[in-house]
């Protein structure tokens, strides 16, 4: 049960709820067994009464002339009845039910109860359409061979019930003025209690755009501090980030600048009147190259954006890696031949058991032409000597495991540098090749969306050169599942 609904959730209003909706219940329920005490507490002296008046009017029961025989003295009958409350009756039974004194209409005791003599028996009533009190025992008359006298007296209950009014007032009026500064106790200590939040709150919108320091944790509570704790592990991670696209920013704007700026030298050697149609022809040569490099770098940072912001909105589909391996490996072969590369696929084929993944077609077709490309660009060639890229298959369907290799001749990545190269614009100094360093970058970002682990090693370990072979190691589908 809710005292106090909200449309939004506020823990100082969930906190107070289940506080005060208790105190507020329990009070109801203190009210009736402070009743039913009462009521106990209230009867018992006037129970007492009743039974000293039955053990008095008990021993004038007397015998005479072997007839049992009862004398209420005068005073004795108005002490009885000397009250202005309640009514007082009384009733005296000789040994065979004769009526010896008091009220013929009185109320006798169960027809099962057993006669007890001496013992003096209460029981609740009803005499002439009122409650009463009765109080009553069995008395034995010598000389008589019929059986026991029973005496009863009853009063009615008006004083019992207004002793117990009283008692109740007594104890639950104080109780009325407590509960209102109960609950302003109890909301002044849930403000207390929550002003470490509202602190913490403060000090965080008094914060600089930029401040992304940790927050102190040992000036909050301890109930705070794991929160506290989140909260400066996200500051850690969006500060990482941050730098991580300063970092890249600044990388890709220098990337950048040097075919911008080689585009506009040539531009402007092309602009003077001096040059002829050989030196105009060879600006024209360089402006292409620079615009293409430029075109690359761009195309490559697109993809790497791509690849990064389809983490979370990754579509799955059943995929053929070997069909996707094939239509990159025919992509590339153009600019394979223009280099004068022997590029070739070898293994699983399209459509073979154990080459089916979960995972995006045109992720890992990126990722698989990238790796081609990547090759052809460090593998040295020539015609007389041709450089040889082999981009390779192989499926193991009872494990599971689905593995895509990408192998070249080229002079290979020294062990130190393995780890290196997968961090944006990075590019080996041994190496004078024209390129973004942002290809293994995004190989390892869409392997990673896809849980496939990449290594790098030797293609020809001993050998010089030793060559490079790139490792993708995916899960592989459900057999069950068709494609």
């Amino acid at each position: 049960m809710k005292l106090f609904q909200r449309e939004q959730r506020s823990l100082f209003g969930e906190i107070l709820d289940w506080m005060l909706t208790p105190l507020l219940l329990l009070w109801p329920v203190s009210l009736a067994l402070t009743w039913l005490v009462a009521q106990s507490i209230a009867g018992r002296p006037f129970d007492r009464a009743l039974e000293y008046n039955v053990q008095a009017l008990a021993q004038l029961v007397t015998v005479q002339s072997q007839r049992a025989t009862f004398n209420l003295p005068q005073p004795a009958r108005e002490i009885l009845r000397a009250d202005d409350s309640d009514h007082v009756y009384y009733q005296v039974l000789g040994p065979r039910s004769e009526l010896l004194s008091g009220e013929r209409d009185f109320p006798l005791p169960p027809e099962e109860e057993r006669p007890q003599l001496g013992e003096t028996r209460l029981r609740d009533d009803e005499m002439r359409g009122l409650d009463v009190r009765v109080a009553y025992t069995w008395v034995k008359v010598d000389g008589s061979s019929a059986g026991p006298a029973l005496v009863q007296v009853a009063e009615t209950r008006e004083k019992r019930s207004v002793l117990a009014t009283e008692i109740i007032k007594g104890v639950m009026l104080p109780q009325l003025a407590i509960l209102p500064l109960a609950v302003l106790l109890v909301w002044l200590a849930l403000v207390r209690g929550i002003k470490p939040l509202s602190e913490l709150e403060e000090r965080i919108r008094a914060r600089k755009p930029d401040d992304l320091s940790p927050l102190d944790e040992r000036v909050v509570p301890l109930e705070v501090a794991p929160l506290v704790s989140s909260v400066n592990d996200l500051l850690r991670r969006l500060k990482d980030s941050i730098a991580t696209q300063k970092r890249f920013l600044a990388d890709a704007a220098h990337q950048l600048k040097t075919p911008l700026a080689g585009l506009r030298m040539q531009a402007d050697l092309a602009q003077r009147e001096q040059f002829n149609a050989e030196e105009l022809k060879l600006s024209l040569k360089q402006i292409g190259r620079s615009s293409m490099r430029a075109t690359h770098t761009v195309n490559q940072l697109l993809a790497l954006a791509r690849a990064e912001s389809s983490g979370k909105a990754l579509v799955l589909q059943r995929c053929d890696l070997a069909a996707l391996a094939v239509d990159a490996v025919r992509d590339t072969v153009p600019r394979a031949m223009d280099k004068h590369v022997d590029l070739g696929y070898d293994g699983a084929q399209p459509g073979s058991r154990g080459v089916v993944l979960e995972g995006n077609p045109t992720l890992l077709k990126e990722m698989i032409r990238n790796l081609l490309d990547n090759a052809v660009a460090y593998t040295p060639s020539s015609a007389q000597q041709p450089g040889v890229i082999t981009a390779r298959v192989l499926a193991d369907p009872f494990g599971r495991v689905l593995l895509l290799q990408v192998e070249d001749s080229g002079p290979g990545i020294p062990e130190s540098e393995r780890e290196m190269v997968f961090q944006p614009f990075y590019r080996s100094i041994d190496t004078n090749v024209d390129g973004s360093g942002l290809g293994l970058p995004i190989v390892r970002e869409i392997a990673h969306q896809h849980k496939a682990e990449i290594t790098i090693e030797d293609a020809r370990p001993g050998h010089v050169p030793p060559g490079t072979r790139v490792s993708v190691r995916f899960v592989a589908a459900a057999e069950s599942q068709p494609l």
